[in-house]
This record gives structure tokens, C-alpha cells and sequence, in this order.
């Protein structure tokens, strides 16, 4: 065992205990530990080595396509978002479940059949801000769902050729290397689609108890600033003709519909049946971040009309809350008398007072020094208002850009678009992202500035900095050696063999990219199978299912460090429930792989 291999080793060792131990942001430890791996200088017979591998081989992660593919996702998750095609998506595929294990099942199932024929970083990418939206508003941690769509796309993965580029991999080393015949598309479905329904089965039965309860929103229950806001049907609503339960509009988290407004009717204690028309003015109660989610919703427009009257187009408008002072012109009149859009080129949409409910039309309400308002408007609101004598003060809300639902159809298209030149190999999955992306902006579905604000550097660095000492593990050797280490105590039986080529890939794929891993094996598993002078099918099917079925660390695989970060989890929360997915997916593989694909 040489030097390097030992310090490569162990600075792996060192990332692992602190991820699981520490609350360091996982950036930061794997960027340490790619400079450590740069940098870290080894005895060599010339006198002294600086660095364990080069600067170019450690920092080509950085320019791998699928770290550049997830950094332009993060742009096409921008304009789904700003245009409202998430909560169109979400609400087709997800709808309202009844239980936080039912929850599960609804995130898992759609996405393990899209990820049986798509690749599955742009499921995931696509699906985490649904599913966020979504558990908000179903009070549910993230942490209990996010884990789950990661593992359902990989899962997914295993069941087709073209689920996972692993699979791939697999099936271009067959043609090259063997005299088998080529892989066709549902070779491992036998396989992979049994080993995926029994994980499943066992992450709705498991999941709810070993899934870490984190992130859940606690605000409405303390948050005392109670806003009242008007909303109304329009001609050609989604929701015309639905009931209120049926809308969504029932169990709103931190908000709920007091009473409806028709004509001279009004509807309070509003029943889950009620049924909505157009024309309906609809009243709610709640904190700001409901409210703002409010202003939001397909389906629903702002009452007043004062929003429409001011000059600056709705998709570059943000949301912003002022307190009235006792000097302001504003206060003892009446938002209609005190010309508020022409005075202050913004628009009241809600009013809060002291956790008293303000009743009355927008436009006829008495503005009281004290009063918190809720104001669209244009970016410069707050830098003119400030320091101002009218406002105590201006905060501008974050995330508060009014959807563009208009553009949401043109934003579905252009996802599809995306994902149907991928599939249909027209271009590689990082141009057909980059093509899409540039349309997102194009088609103002989203801003250049929001598109570059979107980008998440975090999660690209922990993926590029993994891939670097990925590289690192295998240019020393000290995968080979790891991989050698465990065939030599598997013995001669065809079985134990297939689960220790199994083990090793498995093992390896939670420290190096999962296509080096089984890179690395198959040559490996071929030899082996030829000394053993068994079929080496089983063996092909083995790998392509461990190089793919990595569950047990966020470092494993793509999707997982894509959840990490927005799910608030730990090291220790993917151990957890990764170790027994590992060893239920190795065992059900192991099993089934010889009674299709015999040894003999």
C-alpha cells in the first residue's frame, strides 16, 4: 500500500466523520478536501510530489456535463417557478394526500416511472420546489419527502437501459469488451423493476419512522400580524366551478378563507362544499408568507385595481411591507382618498392592524398610523421610501415576484422540449438544458437577473469537489485496491461472489462517480466470471444494479446531494435509511439475478 493511497484514504475517512459529526456545511468540508488532495505534498524517489493527483485532474469535475447540466436545471426550475407551471405540475401529480405516508407514495410513484425513461437529475431538479411548495402547504417537514423522491429516481433508474447513464455505460463496455450480444432496453427491468418495488414498499412502510422530522413551519402559529386580503375569480378560472376543498383553498397553512362575497350576498363560515363562481370575491385572513403564496395561486385575482393601473409590467414587481407613521399624509384617509398608486407608484393589497381584523374593500379602508401594509410595487419602492417620513419603515419580501401564469403552457413546453431531445439522443442532456434554458430567458419566463440568482454554487460545489476525490481514489489506486481486497475473501461460489462484485460496486459508488465505479468493476467482474467459468451475464446485470442503487451517503449519487441541502439533512439522516435500502436492494438483486440470467 503506497502513501498516497493511505492519505487518500483517509482524508475519505475524514470527510465521511465529519459530515456525519459536524454541522459544517458539506461544501466546505469536500472543498477542504479537494484542496487537501491538491495540495498535500508525498514522498517520492525524486524528493517531494505536491499534490496526490493534478490540479486538472482534481478540478475536472467542475467542468463534468452533469455538474454544468444541474447548474443550468437550476435556470429551467427558475422559469417553471416564476410562471407557476410548478404548482400546475404538483398539483396534476401530487393532488392533496390524506397522510404523511400517502404523501410519500405520491411523491414516489411519478417520479419512478418518469425516471424509468428520463434521466433523472431533471425530474429531481424539477420536482424538489414542487415538493417543497407542496409540504408547506400540506404542513409536512421537507425532510420527510425529499429523501424519497431522491431514492424513487433512482430506483426508477434501474428498471430501463436509458434510466440511468450507469446503465449506459454498462451497455457500451458489452459491446466493447465481450462477445455477448448487445443489452437490450428491458434486459434489467426483470431485475430492476422487483428490487424497486420491493425498496419502495419498504420506504412507505419505513420511511415515515427513520426519515428525520426537520423543517417543519411553525411560523403561522406564532406569527401575530394578521393580514386581510381580497381575491377574486375571473372569467375563465381554473377553479370556477369547483368547490373550495377542490381549489385548494381549505386547511391553508397560516391563512383561511373568512367569507365570500356574491353580488349582494355574502357566505361566511364558508363550508369545504362551498361551490366557487366567477365573479366571486373571495376574503382571507392570515400572516404574510400565506398571503403572499395567495397572490400566487392560479386561478385567483388581486381585487383591487389599482395593481393593474401602475406602469411597470407585473413580472418585474415585488411585494413589500411599510408601516404607516403618524406624519404620513396616508393616515386618517382612506387608501382611495390618499391617491396611494399616484402618490407612492404602488398598490395596496393588504392591510394588517395589531392582530385586528380590518374590515371593508381595500379602497375604503382608513389607513391608522401603525398599520402595516402590504404594497406591490416596483424594485425602487423600498430605496424611495426608506428613509421617507410617510413609512416607519420598508421591507421587501423575498421571493415575491407575481407568477406569470399566462406563460406557465410555455413553460411546460419548453421542459418537454428538453427532456424529448434528450431522450431521443438529438442532443446531449447539457445542450438540450442550455437550449431550454436560453428560451426560459427569450420567453421571459424568467429574467436574466433571476436566472442568475438561481443557481445554487453549493450544490455544484459538493458534486464537482466529490468527483474530484472520486478521481483521486482511482488515479492512486486506492479503489482497486479496496476492490481487490474484498474478491479475495469471497471464495469460488458463484453466489457469494455476484454479492461481493455486488458489495464492492456498491461500496465504491458512495466515494467515486457511480460510471468510474462500474468502469472500474466490470473488467474485474469479467476475469472473475471467466476463473469461475460461469455466464457473465449475472454479473453484468449485478453491477449495472449497484453501480445505479446507492442509497447510504449524499455523496453516492447525483440526485441525493441535490436533496441534501434542501431537505436539512445530515450526514447520519442518509445512513439511516440508506443502509437498509442498500442491503434490501443488494440481497433482492443478488437473488433474482441467477434465476434470470443463470450462472450456467
Amino acid at each position: 500500500m503506497t502513501v498516497e493511497i493511505v492519505l487518500v484514504i483517509g482524508i475519505t475517512l475524514s470527510v465521511l466523520v465529519l459530515l456525519a459529526t459536524t454541522r459544517i456545511a458539506a461544501d466546505a468540508i469536500l472543498a477542504a478536501a479537494l484542496t487537501a488532495v491538491l495540495a498535500f505534498p508525498v514522498p517520492t524517489d525524486a524528493g517531494w510530489q505536491l499534490g496526490l493527483i493534478t490540479a486538472k485532474q482534481g478540478l475536472a469535475g467542475f467542468s463534468n456535463d452533469g455538474v454544468l447540466t444541474v447548474g443550468v436545471l437550476f435556470i429551467i426550475v427558475t422559469g417553471l417557478r416564476e410562471t407557476g407551471g410548478i404548482d400546475w405540475i404538483a398539483s396534476r401529480l401530487l393532488g392533496r394526500p390524506k397522510s404523511e405516508r400517502s404523501a410519500v407514495v405520491r411523491v414516489m410513484i411519478p417520479v419512478f416511472g418518469l425516471s424509468g425513461f428520463l434521466n433523472n437529475t431533471p425530474v429531481v431538479a424539477m420536482m424538489i420546489p414542487a415538493i417543497q411548495d407542496w409540504a408547506k402547504k400540506l404542513h409536512l417537514p421537507h425532510s420527510k419527502l425529499l429523501i424519497p423522491l431522491s431514492y424513487a429516481s433512482i430506483l426508477g433508474g434501474t428498471c430501463s437501459l436509458i434510466g440511468s447513464s450507469t446503465n449506459l455505460v454498462i451497455a457500451g463496455l458489452v459491446i466493447a469488451q465481450t462477445d455477448l450480444a448487445p443489452l437490450g432496453m428491458f434486459d434489467i427491468t426483470w431485475v430492476g423493476l422487483p428490487t424497486a418495488v420491493i425498496g419502495l414498499i419498504f420506504l412507505v412502510l419505513a420511511g415515515p419512522h427513520l426519515l428525520p422530522d426537520r423543517h417543519r413551519d411553525s411560523g403561522p402559529l406564532v406569527d401575530t400580524r394578521e393580514y386581510v386580503l381580497e381575491l377574486t375569480i375571473p372569467t375563465s378560472s381554473s377553479i370556477a366551478s369547483k368547490t373550495v376543498e377542490q381549489a385548494g383553498l381549505r386547511h391553508l397553512p397560516g391563512c383561511f378563507l373568512i367569507e365570500i362575497e356574491r353580488g349582494d350576498e355574502i357566505i361566511s363560515a364558508v363550508g369545504p362544499n362551498q361551490k366557487l363562481q366567477v365573479g366571486d370575491r373571495l376574503v382571507f385572513a392570515g400572516i404574510v408568507d400565506s398571503i403572499k403564496e395567495l397572490v400566487n395561486t392560479r386561478g385567483l385575482a388581486l381585487a383591487s385595481n389599482q395593481v393593474f393601473k401602475l406602469d411597470s409590467p407585473r413580472y418585474r414587481r415585488r411585494l413589500f411591507e411599510a408601516v404607516v407613521s403618524p406624519s404620513s399624509p396616508a393616515a386618517g384617509r382612506s387608501i382611495k382618498q390618499s391617491q396611494f398608486r399616484n402618490v407612492y407608484r404602488g398598490a395596496v393589497i393588504a392591510v394588517a392592524r395589531n392582530g385586528e381584523r380590518v374590515r371593508g374593500r381595500i379602497g375604503d379602508i382608513v389607513v391608522q398610523p401603525g398599520d402595516l401594509l402590504l404594497i406591490e410595487s416596483d424594485p425602487g419602492f423600498a430605496a424611495r421610501h426608506n428613509n421617507a417620513r410617510d413609512f416607519l419603515l420598508v421591507r421587501t419580501l423575498e421571493d415575491s415576484t407575481p407568477r406569470r401564469h399566462t406563460r406557465a403552457p410555455i413553460a411546460i413546453a419548453i421542459l418537454v422540449g428538453m427532456v424529448a431531445l434528450a431522450a431521443f439522443n438529438v442532443y446531449s442532456m447539457l445542450v438540450s438544458a442550455l437550449l431550454a434554458a436560453g428560451f426560459m430567458v427569450l420567453t421571459r419566463c424568467c429574467t436574466i437577473t433571476e436566472a442568475r440568482q438561481s443557481i445554487d454554487w453549493s450544490v455544484l460545489v459538493v458534486i464537482g469537489a466529490a468527483l474530484g476525490i472520486g478521481a483521486a481514489m482511482d488515479e492512486t489506486g486506492a479503489a482497486d485496491l479496496l476492490a481487490g481486497s474484498m474478491l479475495t475473501i469471497a471464495g469460488t461460489h458463484p453466489w457469494v461472489v455476484l454479492l461481493a462484485i455486488y458489495l464492492i460496486t456498491s461500496l465504491l459508488t458512495e466515494f467515486i462517480s457511480n460510471n468510474a465505479a462500474v468502469a472500474l468493476l466490470f473488467p474485474i467482474a469479467q476475469a472473475t466470471a471467466e476463473s469461475l467459468g460461469v455466464n457473465f451475464m449475472p454479473f453484468i446485470i449485478a453491477i449495472m444494479m449497484a453501480g445505479s442503487a446507492s442509497f447510504a451517503t449524499p455523496v453516492g449519487y447525483q440526485t441525493n446531494l441535490m436533496v441534501y441541502g434542501p431537505g436539512g439533512y445530515r450526514f447520519s439522516d442518509f445512513l439511516r435509511i440508506g443502509m437498509p435500502m442498500n442491503m434490501i436492494t443488494a440481497l433482492t438483486a443478488v437473488l433474482i439475478t441467477p434465476l434470470v440470467f443463470p450462472f450456467a
